[in-house]
């Protein structure tokens, strides 16, 4: 779905990424519990000037890719606009627009030089699609066509104080940051699920595929809505078991209990990578996709305490049960 700043990932750099590389709002989510969706900020990122150019140029990235970096800069560092430049080629395969990248990541404060996220520290690398919906311009035009291996510097400028509203909480300002990215893996994902087909189970929504994967519903006359989580295997993948805490890759479609759709990354355009298990998105997700085989395609109906409860988000209505067809791409 693609409306929320920190969907892809709870870490601060895909939150960086997303405020930075997009723009598409319009289903109204809250950024805190995602209903499953890839993306970003209210307004498009502004354009880097002559002077952040300059500004990242001055700094200085110590430390050889493959190990983590140190950052030495003037403090407090602030540029306008998304701002990028390769710091080391990379001497691996060729990395292509679409693949799913696995890198290595520090953030830094631009107002301290601090480190605010670092995947070096946790030893958690962040896998994300090489796409317009998952990354800004900046990086898609350095990483694509690039190496396995390629070290990147990046800079987002920071984010204004935002009020409380309807649909979202407070939000305090945040200075600009620093990234220097380590591209370590980069693959290309199957676009569906490939498997086994599990017979369809009496009594809940059939899915049928067009040609080219994406599912469409049709609802039962007379079903009721489940009181307890639905998680049934329509496709049964032969790939690993995907556990909690992991990054997982996915289409998704979306619909009401009345079948009525909501969202799919089918017509966003792009599949969607989700840290899973973990609270990044609602807990029918968490609950329906963990120990789920990657190739593997699910069907999930999920009652209104796995998903919104009591609270309107965008098209979704309040104590909303929702149903989702989730092709598992990929985890790791």
């Amino acid at each position: 779905m693609r409306r929320l700043a920190t969907a892809l990932t709870a870490t601060a750099l895909a939150g960086t990424l997303l405020l930075a590389g997009c723009s598409d709002d319009s289903t109204g989510s809250t950024a805190s519990k995602p209903s499953a969706s890839a993306t970003a900020s209210t307004a498009p990122a502004a354009t880097a000037s002559p002077e952040d150019v300059a500004a990242l140029e001055a700094v200085t990235v110590n430390g050889d890719p493959g190990t983590a970096p140190t950052l030495t800069f003037d403090q407090p560092f602030d540029v306008t606009g998304i701002v990028a430049r390769l710091e080391t080629p990379g001497t691996g395969a060729e990395i292509k627009a679409g693949q799913q990248l696995t890198m290595q990541y520090v953030v830094a404060s631009g107002a301290d030089g601090s480190t605010q996220e670092s995947t070096w520290e946790t030893d958690r690398p962040m896998t994300i699609m090489l796409d317009e919906t998952q990354l800004p311009p900046q990086l898609i035009e350095i990483l694509t066509g690039e190496k396995i291996g390629a070290r990147v510097l990046f800079a987002a400028p920071g984010q204004a104080a935002t009020a409380a509203s309807d649909t979202a909480t407070a939000s305090p300002a945040t200075p600009a940051s620093i990234i220097v990215l380590d591209v370590i893996d980069a693959k290309d994902v199957p676009t569906r699920a490939e498997g086994e087909a599990v017979p369809p189970v009496a009594g809940l929504p059939t899915v049928t595929l067009a040609d080219n994967g994406e599912p469409s519903i049709a609802v039962p006359a007379g079903a009721q809505k489940p009181t307890t989580l639905v998680a049934q295997t329509l496709i049964k993948g032969a790939g690993a078991v995907v556990a909690s805490g992991q990054q997982i890759t996915v289409q998704y479609s979306g619909w009401l209990f009345d079948g009525t759709p909501f969202d799919s990354s089918w017509t966003n355009g792009s599949p969607f990578t989700t840290a899973i298990g973990s609270g990044a998105v609602i807990p029918g997700w968490d609950q329906g996709l963990v120990g789920q085989t990657v190739g593997s395609q699910v069907l999930l109906v999920i009652p209104p305490d796995l998903a919104y409860g009591s609270t309107a988000q965008g098209s979704i209505p309040a104590d909303s049960t929702l149903i989702f067809v989730v092709d598992i791409l990929a985890a790791g």
